[in-house]
């Protein structure tokens, strides 16, 4: 199969104008296959040839303008389309497509809780050739009119408003122009709950089984919704340019959510079978959030080339944070950004594998290289970035500029220098300039605080490590006795702005010297932060007493920062975590850091012989949470969400708390206590997603066998406890449990991408390196071989799932440098091992620097 190159794109965008794709699908005709006919009106700007892409099990046939072409000169997935004439054509293509089970092109899912079955649409960068024949660039966008005949009894959701005909087919309003990879259909036996909203119809979808859990949850989705929607009305002078609104929670879906225009599409996890923290319920908020924002980032204005993903997803990602502060009652929700996204692009940023937010156009050649490019630096360092942009140049004269930026470009195509034009004409600051140190660079800036005492007033100077200009927040705090209880606590003294670089006149402040100052005490900017010897004393002492949540995510990534670059010991951050978690309020970083500390400090910076004591510090922490958690009704597991009431234990922490407890067991009598009698004492009572995760656990510490998984498995025999089934069998320590789930990955072919990815999950435990080391030479050439023959999904999973993480050592690292030398490593597990390979490195480094 060809990808297609930029250049390509370049010469067909000028050769062509496509107006209208008419696409009928019949999902009706078997298991394996449905049928595809589409007819693409389009305009020849003057003669020459080009090609059509297409992805079929069978070409049937073909015609131009009435004549019929030969199927046979199909070429991978392009059909040549030689010496066109000037002037409108319409080209017919009919074709049976083969179904998916990897979440690209029309995947399609029967669900075991009931045997139904459902298909949907995931077409982004290329796969809508796995669907229908297309002139596949973002540049050449159309209007799409589909109509689909399914099975008696399903219903067809789209891009547009579905009807359904007397003959049982489906018809999907046209849609306005949009590009190829943002079609989207979706058809079964749906669940809906719908609604009316400033005139457009709304509506929440999900599969049957589902249904009690969407109807728990559909007035919270639906306010978040409607809030969004007000909201970016308010910002945005253009209106919401498609006819309805729909949002589909699919199964096995590969990515959080999709924004199709009028269709969005998420992983339905996000409708939650068993008990989740609020910080939970605000990821799927933000994402509500995110892909909404969408409609206008992405959809309404659409990049001409992958190069500028950015322009997608950087102001999806700000957007969504920024109005879900604004707009509902999740109003913490930077501080989820800190510390559960901001280390995503951090980490991406300091990989070989780093790019600049808006890379050269000449560094994404082709497709291939663009999927590469959806990573923490397209997100969240793209997020920050705007977020830094907001403070330096004013909310007022960026919105403004984003309107002009709508309206010149609206239902077309765009670039960053479009962007930026349009930005500048909202300013007289130097909107190009910063996007050049901003946009064009890599890599993150360190800013370290120097704080010195002079007379009665103390300054302030910052050593930049790094290019880029900054505007932040300085914070300054001092001691003060808490006379209720009786503790030491820190009180904001002030806070002001500084830019960076500074003029080298040091920032002078009257008064004694704070006890903390934390620089970038709002989080604006993206860089990594040092405090000064004086303050770092004070944060590692009285973390948990600084009054702002905000704040304390900064300290905590200081923290992460500094163990990653071999500058602070991991026991360190234990201790720190230790010390301050019983005492935190805030969910996200009670997660956040408790996650670093088990899946990073534990699992792979500390040496094998300490991760037991780190296993027992984290054991610890989790019982001082559970402690503090005492006391919990049913009536308080009950509770709406967002309800707690101050100073009362929170059902989320102690959730929390639970989880961590289970993962860390060292010894399977607590959690096989908890398993057999459904509860953990004083709540909660245990879900299927509990139960699940303490069998899990159980089969690490080879607590368990075979006939307890199945025996769970007959009671959740959902998809969901298909998975869990399959993660428990292959986290068994036997080499039997292992050379069978090594065969189902990496041989078989059959596995879904949601099981190979629950496989892969169970298959390396930290503590089972002996019986795994043969299979650390064995991932390379499999995964290699794997990925070439089951494509991007698959390789990503393998990539990231299957990857022997643990084998923190030199010859895995050595094995890992062999294989990317391999020609037949493909893009996207070539990065995927890049990044790994990188990590194995830290790893190593850290222990080493210790």
């Amino acid at each position: 199969m060809s990808v297609l190159t930029r250049n390509e794109a370049q010469t067909r965008a000028q050769l062509l104008d496509v107006h209208r794709y008419t696409v009928d699908l019949d999902l009706t005709t078997g298991e394996a296959t449905f049928d595809s006919t589409t007819a693409i009106r389009f305009t020849a700007r003057t003669a020459g040839d080009t090609f059509v892409e297409i992805k079929p099990e069978t070409l049937r046939s073909l015609s131009l303008d009435g004549q019929p072409l030969d199927p046979e000169r199909l070429d991978g997935n392009r059909y040549p389309l030689d010496r066109l004439t000037a002037g409108p054509h319409e080209l017919t293509v009919a074709a049976t497509m083969r179904y998916s089970r990897t979440g690209e092109g029309m995947h399609r899912f029967t669900d075991p809780a009931d045997g139904e079955t459902y298909v949907y649409t995931q077409l982004f960068m290329e796969d809508v050739q796995r669907v229908f024949a297309a002139f596949d660039q973002p540049d050449l966008k159309s209007v799409f009119d589909l109509t689909v005949t399914t099975p008696t009894g399903w219903t067809v959701l789209g891009n547009g408003v579905s009807t359904q005909a007397a003959d049982g087919r489906w018809h999907i309003a046209p849609t306005p122009p949009i590009s190829t990879y943002l079609v989207a259909v979706a058809a079964g036996p749906w669940h809906s709950v719908t609604t009316q909203h400033a005139g457009l119809p709304f509506g929440i979808h999900c599969r049957r089984s589902l249904a009690p859990h969407l109807d728990a949850d559909a007035d919270e989705i639906l306010d978040i919704t409607r809030a969004c929607y007000d909201r970016y009305h308010e910002k945005f002078d253009e209106p919401y340019p498609f006819d309805s609104y729909d949002q589909a929670f699919v199964p096995e879906f590969n990515a959080g959510a999709m924004e199709n225009p009028g269709l969005v599409t998420f992983r339905d996890e996000f409708v939650y079978r068993s008990a989740v923290t609020d910080t939970e319920r605000q990821t799927r908020a933000m994402v509500v959030a995110h892909e909404m924002a969408h409609m206008w980032f992405g959809d309404l204005v659409t990049l001409t080339w992958w190069d500028d993903i950015w322009l997608n997803e950087s102001f999806a990602e700000y957007m969504g944070y920024q109005t879900l502060t604004e707009a509902t009652r999740f109003t913490d929700t930077w501080t989820d950004f800190g510390v559960a996204r901001k280390g995503w692009g951090y980490d991406a940023d300091q990989r070989p594998s780093t790019h600049p937010v808006a890379p050269d156009p000449d560094a994404v050649p082709d497709t291939a290289s663009a999927l590469l490019n959806f990573d923490g630096i397209s997100y969240a360092k793209g997020a920050s970035a705007l977020r830094q942009l907001v403070a330096w140049l004013g909310e007022k004269d960026f919105l403004a500029g984003i309107n002009t930026h709508f309206s010149r470009h609206k239902f077309a195509n765009a670039t960053l220098a479009d962007f930026i034009d349009n930005l500048a004409t909202a300013t007289d600051r130097d909107v190009h300039t910063w996007a050049d140190a901003w946009l064009r660079t890599t890599g993150v800036d360190t800013l370290t605080a120097h704080v010195a005492t002079s007379g009665h007033s103390w300054n302030l100077t910052v050593d930049r490590a790094g290019d880029r200009p900054h505007r932040v927040t300085v914070g300054t705090y001092d001691h003060s006795l808490d006379t209720h209880t009786g503790t030491d606590q820190l009180t904001l003294r002030d806070r002001f702005d500084i830019d960076i670089p500074q003029d080298g006149t040091p920032v002078t402040q009257p008064g004694h010297r704070p006890d903390l100052v934390v620089l970038n005490d709002h989080d604006l900017t993206y860089a990594k932060i040092r405090l000064d010897p004086g303050s770092w004393d004070t944060a590692l002492t009285h973390l948990s007493g600084i009054p702002d949540p905000l704040t304390r995510a900064l300290v905590w990534n200081t923290a992460r920062d500094m163990v990653r670059d071999g500058e602070l010991h991991p026991t360190v951050h234990l201790t720190a975590a230790r010390t301050h978690l019983p005492y935190e309020t805030d969910l996200a970083l009670v997660q956040g850091v408790l996650g670093f500390a088990a899946t990073q400090i534990a699992d792979r910076y500390l040496p094998p012989q300490d991760r037991p004591t780190a296993l027992a510090t984290l054991t610890s922490l989790c019982r001082d949470l559970l402690r503090r958690t005492e006391g919990l009704t049913a009536k308080d597991w009950e509770q709406a969400p967002g309800t707690t009431t101050p100073g009362s234990p929170d059902p989320g922490l102690r959730l929390i708390a639970v989880r961590h407890f289970i993962d860390a067991a060292t010894q399977p009598d607590a959690i096989q206590d908890w398993l057999r009698e459904g509860t953990v004492p004083g709540g909660p009572e245990l879900d299927a997603e509990l139960r699940w995760r303490i069998l899990t656990r159980l089969a690490v510490l080879g607590a368990t066998d075979e006939t307890a998984i199945a025996h769970e498995l007959d009671k959740d025999p959902s998809a969901t406890g298909q998975e869990g089934a399959a993660r428990c069998r292959a986290a068994l320590p036997t080499a039997e449990a292992k050379a069978a789930a090594w065969q189902a990955m990496f041989t078989d072919d059959t596995l879904s991408n949601y099981l190979f990815t629950a496989t892969a999950q169970g298959f390396w435990q930290p503590g089972q390196s002996e019986l795994l080391h043969p299979y650390v030479a064995r991932y390379y050439p499999d995964a290699i071989a794997l990925a070439a023959r089951r494509g991007p999904a698959i390789a990503e999973a393998a990539g990231r799932h299957a990857f022997p993480a643990h084998a923190v050592d030199p010859d895995s690292i050595r094995l890992g440098e062999q294989a990317l030398t391999d020609p037949a490593l493909t893009p996207a597990l070539r990065r995927k091992l890049t990044d790994q390979l990188d990590d194995l490195r830290r790893a190593l480094a850290v222990r080493d620097a210790h």
